[in-house]
Parts: C-alpha cells; structure tokens; sequence
C-alpha cells in the first residue's frame, strides 16, 4: 500500500504545527517544563506503576506524554513522522534531562528503526486515524512488545469521526468505518482555532472492531475494551465540563472516547 503523497501532506502539516502547539495554551509548555505532567487519568489509571520499565510510545507530537512517562520512572522511545517535533522532543528531554531518546520515522516503519523490544507500548488521543490500515500497525506492535508485554491506546471514538466539523453545526459525512481517505483543509488547529495556518490532512476512519481485530491477528491478547462518554480534551463543539473536569456532550448520545488493553 503507496501512500507515500498522503503521508508526506501530513508530515508537512504536523510541521507546521509543532511551533504553534509548542506556543499554545492547550499543552501548557512553561507548566509542563515546571513539573506539570501531560498525562491523564485513563492512561494513568491503566497503566499503573511504570517505574524502571521500558516503554514505546507511537506518534509522540514533540513528546511531551513520552517525557511525562519518563518522569514516573520510565525508560522511553518516542516515535513521530515530523521531524520537527522529534527535534523539539529531543530538545526538551536535554534541558529536562530525561531518560528519553526519540525516532523520526513513519510509525509504520518502526521496527526498521528500533531493534529493542519493550515492556509497555502506548499510544493515545488522535493517533490510529492517520493510519490506512491497522494490520501493519498491529503486526509492529506485536513486534516490538516483550512477551508478557502490554499495549495500550486511548483514543478518540470511531462515532465522533463520522461528523465534519469545518461546518457549524457539525454534519455527519463520514462512515463509521470507511476505506475511502478523508482529506480536510482548514484554518488553525485544534490547538489554537485561531492560527491561520492551513491544515491539510488526510486521514482514515478505523471501528472499534477493526481495532480488536488487527490486534488479535497479531497474536495480542485482548484484555479489556471500554468506552466513555467524557473527553480529558475539549476539542469537540458543544462540550460542557463536568465534575471530574472531563468534557461532554449535554446528551450523552455517544461515547467521545475508547481505551483498550493488550497483552503478548
């Protein structure tokens, strides 16, 4: 499967992005550089103690999620298709002096980058859906954990990608689980809304059944799947916070995000 003119568009625009995501309110920088970690309480929750285990994390951004598991006593690899994020990546884990190192490469090629394997691969919120196909993916995955190893994604559900939100209100345009690429072009960012650069991304919509099966072919045991219908991120219109300081939706149609876990 060539799509290299897909991968490459996205690259561009992540490019493009890390300057102003790195300057945006939404990930907190000088917090983050004080101590503050970008972790949530789901990936937290479900992946406990992590001290003095390695850990793999896929599509990183400039790897602040991977730095904050190297605070918690975590040795970490970083992996994401931008090479200037993994530049910045590389810059803070220097001037925070973490025990991190970063790779620049597709996540679909990780194995011909990283030879190591590891005890936990993570990957989370806004990742799977630049991927064509989750085979490759999953086969990677399976490669690169340690027997007894685990996986873990949380991400965002398959249901709120059906929707076009370029247009208010949001339109339901894309199918649940749809082979076809999705290309978008937009003003800013779900990071700061009111950046003018142009985001041109392409991107597929994958089902939870996609999911659990990819992974299963692999040779991964599946150990749990749940749904919730808060976000840790308000990147969705019409989300109101709630007591726990998650957002969702006043109707509570459908879930806004998923977690799963897997072991080899």
């Amino acid at each position: 499967m060539n799509k290299n003119k897909e991968f490459e568009v996205n690259r561009n625009t992540w490019n493009q992005k890390v300057a102003i995501h790195a300057t945006s309110d939404f990930y907190g920088m000088e917090d983050f550089k004080k101590g503050k970690s970008s972790l949530n309480s789901f990936e937290l929750e479900a992946l406990g103690d992590v001290s003095g285990k390695s850990l793999l994390h896929l599509q990183c951004h400039f790897g602040q999620d991977t730095l904050s598991w190297s605070k918690l006593g975590a040795s970490c690899t970083g992996i994401d298709l931008s090479d200037e994020a993994i530049t910045l990546a590389e810059k803070l884990a220097s001037e925070l002096d973490l025990n991190a190192k970063f790779v620049c490469c597709n996540v679909l090629d990780t194995s011909k980058y990283v030879s190591e394997t590891f005890d936990i691969v993570f990957t989370s919120y806004g990742t799977i859906g630049w991927l064509p196909d989750l085979n490759p993916w999953a086969e990677m995955i399976a490669e690169r954990l340690k027997p007894g190893g685990v996986f873990y994604i949380v991400e965002f559900h398959p249901i709120a990608w059906m929707f076009d939100y370029t247009v208010s209100p949001p339109q339901m345009k894309y199918g649940y689980q749809q082979d076809e690429v999705i290309y978008e072009e937009y003003e800013g960012t779900y990071a700061n809304t009111a950046s003018k650069m142009i985001s041109k991304e392409y991107a597929w919509n994958h089902g939870l059944g996609n999911v659990v099966t990819a992974l299963a072919k692999a040779g991964l045991k599946i150990e749990y799947l749940n749904e919730f219908e808060e976000s840790p991120y308000n990147i969705f219109p019409g989300l109101i916070k709630n007591e726990k300081g998650h957002y969702e939706q006043a109707n509570k149609l459908y879930p806004l995000i998923y977690e799963l876990k897997a072991t080899k």
